[in-house]
């Protein structure tokens, strides 16, 4: 059974090894992907996305930097396996359906769990960037839900 064992993981690590090697290392050039807008069907306000990456396969992350003005957010959504996100510049706001808002600043990092409902964007008074990483599940990285109401946008508790 040991032999069994030592030949199957040499043989996934040979596997392993030969796709490394066919996978060149890629820098993308900060600046040399457009700006897009956020689309209105799941974003509020004025929202940039940048930089946006896909892994090649086997790899499943994607992600992008997304910069919310005040009073921008995304519409409730949840992930198939999670996301993180990671703050980098301003003050924003976290929610997870039923909760209490969530402050998030620079330098902060969130985890959301797989299939929670959620939303994430600027405070009404100063923006917020994050960088949003994920990965897909069968091909699907989000699923887009409706538009947080201004009523639900405005209730810290």
């Amino acid at each position: 059974m040991r032999t069994l064992a030592t030949a199957a993981l040499s043989f996934t690590l040979v596997a392993f090894e030969s796709h490394a090697e066919t996978m060149p290392v890629t820098v993308t050039p900060n600046g040399s992907q457009p700006s897009v807008q956020g689309p209105a069907d799941f974003f509020t306000g004025t929202v940039r996305v940048d930089a946006p990456f896909k892994g090649t396969e086997p790899a499943r992350v994607s992600g992008a930097t997304v910069t919310f003005e005040p009073g921008a957010r995304s519409a409730w959504h949840t992930h198939p396996l999670g996301q993180t996100l990671i703050v980098t510049a301003g003050t924003g706001w976290v929610q997870e359906s039923g909760k209490a808002i969530q402050i998030i600043k620079a330098g902060d990092t969130v985890w959301i769990p797989p299939g929670v409902k959620h939303w994430h964007g600027a405070t009404p008074t100063t923006g917020m960037t994050h960088i949003a990483i994920a990965e897909a599940q069968d091909g699907k990285v989000v699923n887009w839900m409706e538009q947080v109401s201004e009523q639900d946008y405005r209730n810290t508790r």
